[in-house]
């Protein structure tokens, strides 16, 4: 029973904190975009430009 008296205020204090973090992400725009940054690893590279002239080597 006495462990109960320090778990109960440290499980509130925990959920205090997690709700605090996660309203500032939500304040800080951290959940705006979440699908941008998936579709860059399928975008191709750009081609590199060819060249005009031939070089004389």
């Amino acid at each position: 029973m006495s462990s109960l008296f320090l778990l109960v205020p440290l499980s509130l204090v925990l959920v205090v904190i997690a709700g605090w973090a996660f309203f500032w992400a939500v304040d800080n725009g951290q959940f705006d975009d979440l699908d941008s940054p998936g579709w860059e690893v399928l975008r191709d590279e750009p081609t590199p430009p060819e060249p005009s002239a031939p070089d004389d080597v």
